[in-house]
């Protein structure tokens, strides 16, 4: 997941900033993406097109009229909202922005993905298996102040 801007009132121009600040905040990863499923919103042009098609990738659009066609995109809105919105009072764009930068850290590098059998987005591996959980200790980090807790095994 990545979180491009915070905005009340996005514009097609804005919308085109948030597009070249992605291809150049994916550096590598890029290659590794092949196509971008939008909705036909009027926000989203030809010249927000021609940048991810710059870059290589396939404009894949949602059928006409169909607002719960992108299954995936409403999930991850869904788990934005549920885990972190609905518990944190944001006062200000800043705000927002930093509350959501944490939240992605947290979705990329910590929160087990069922897709991905329970790893991160950003893991490759299963993290090492504790046997004797008697010497050790259970961490925990709090984000957001409380609102998320992800925990490890100290020695």
């Amino acid at each position: 997941m990545h979180i491009t801007g915070v905005t009340a009132h996005p514009t097609r121009e804005w919308v085109v900033q948030q597009a070249r600040n992605l291809a150049i905040d994916l550096g590598t990863r890029r290659e590794f993406l092949c196509f971008l499923l939008r909705d036909r919103d009027g926000k989203y042009g030809q010249t927000s097109n021609a940048v991810f098609e710059a870059e290589g990738m396939e404009i894949l659009m949602s059928a006409p009229q169909t607002p719960r066609m992108n299954a995936h995109y409403e999930r991850v809105i869904g788990s934005i909202r549920r885990e972190v919105l609905d518990h944190v009072l944001t006062t200000n764009k800043a705000h927002a922005r930093q509350v959501l930068a944490a939240y992605e850290r947290h979705y990329n590098k910590h929160r087990p993905h069922r897709a991905r059998n329970q790893l991160p987005p950003g893991t490759d591996q299963q993290p090492i298996a504790v046997h004797a959980l008697e010497g050790s200790r259970l961490l925990r980090t709090r984000v957001l102040g409380s609102v998320i807790n992800e925990y490890r095994y100290a020695a």
